[in-house]
C-alpha cells in the first residue's frame, strides 16, 4: 500500500481515487464500482472532492459556482486545500480505520491539473499544499479516465444543471488539464492506471474492476 500514514487504516482499508477532466464519467464509474465491491462484501464508502464532509461541501459550493474569473488558481488551491483537510480527517481517514474501501471522486491529482499544470500554480506549491492538507495520505490507486477534450466537453454540457465554473473555461485550459493527466499518469504508473473513457459505460466499468482486481485483489468478506 501507499497510503503514507498507515497507522490510521484498518488491515483490510483501501483508498481508490478517479481522476479525469470534466465530462470523464467519473461519478458513474465510482458509483458502479462501489457496487461490484458492495456484491463482495466490501464495505464501501463513497465521496468526492472537493467535498466529501459538511465543512468540505460548504467549501465546494465557492469553488464550483459562480462567474468563471470568480477565483484566480491561487486562491482556488488554497480553498481545495481547506476542503481537503476536513474531508481528510472526518470522511477518509475514519473510513479506512474501520476497514472501508474509500472511493473517491478527485483527489489530489486534480488539484496539481486544474490549478496547477493547467491553471499555471507552481507545482512545488501545490505538492506542500497537498502535503499538508493530507498528512501524507495517498491513494492505492488512481483510475485516469482520459478522452479527447472536445467528447468530454460535450457530455459535460449534456448533463443536468449546466456548465460550472470550469467547465466554462476555455478550449485552451482544457487542453493543458488533459495533458497534465497524462503527464500524471506516465510519471506515477505504480499508483496510476489511464484509461480511455471513450468506452461505453459498462465497458468502461468492466475495465475499471480489472484493475482494482489486479492491484488490489478484492476478496469475498
Amino acid at each position: 500500500m501507499s497510503r503514507g500514514d498507515q497507522g490510521a487504516a484498518g488491515p483490510d482499508g483501501r483508498f481508490i481515487t478517479f481522476e479525469g477532466g470534466e465530462g470523464a464519467g467519473k461519478s458513474t464509474q465510482v458509483a458502479l464500482l462501489a457496487d461490484r465491491l458492495a456484491a463482495l462484501g466490501i464495505a464501501v464508502v463513497r465521496t468526492r472532492e472537493p467535498g466529501g464532509s459538511p465543512g468540505a461541501e460548504a467549501i465546494r459550493g465557492l469553488i464550483v459556482t459562480g462567474a468563471v474569473d470568480r477565483w484566480d488558481a491561487r486562491t482556488e488551491a488554497l480553498l481545495v486545500a481547506a476542503a481537503r483537510r476536513d474531508h481528510v480527517e472526518r470522511t477518509i481517514r475514519p473510513a479506512l480505520a474501520r476497514g472501508a474501501w474509500v472511493l473517491c471522486d478527485r483527489f489530489f491529482d486534480s488539484t496539481m491539473a486544474y490549478q496547477g499544470r493547467a491553471g499555471g500554480v507552481d507545482p512545488a506549491a501545490v505538492e506542500w499544499l497537498r502535503a499538508f492538507a493530507t498528512d501524507g495520505l495517498t491513494p492505492d490507486l488512481t483510475i485516469i479516465l482520459d478522452l479527447p477534450v472536445e467528447l468530454g466537453m460535450a457530455r459535460a454540457a449534456a448533463r443536468a444543471g449546466g456548465h460550472q465554473r470550469f467547465e466554462r473555461r476555455e478550449p485552451a485550459f482544457h487542453h493543458r488539464l488533459r495533458a497534465a493527466f497524462q503527464e500524471i499518469a506516465a510519471t506515477e504508473p505504480g499508483r496510476c492506471r489511464l484509461l480511455d473513457a471513450t468506452l461505453a459505460i459498462e465497458p468502461l466499468a468492466d475495465a475499471v474492476f480489472r484493475v482494482v482486481a489486479d492491484r488490489l485483489h478484492p476478496r469475498p468478506a
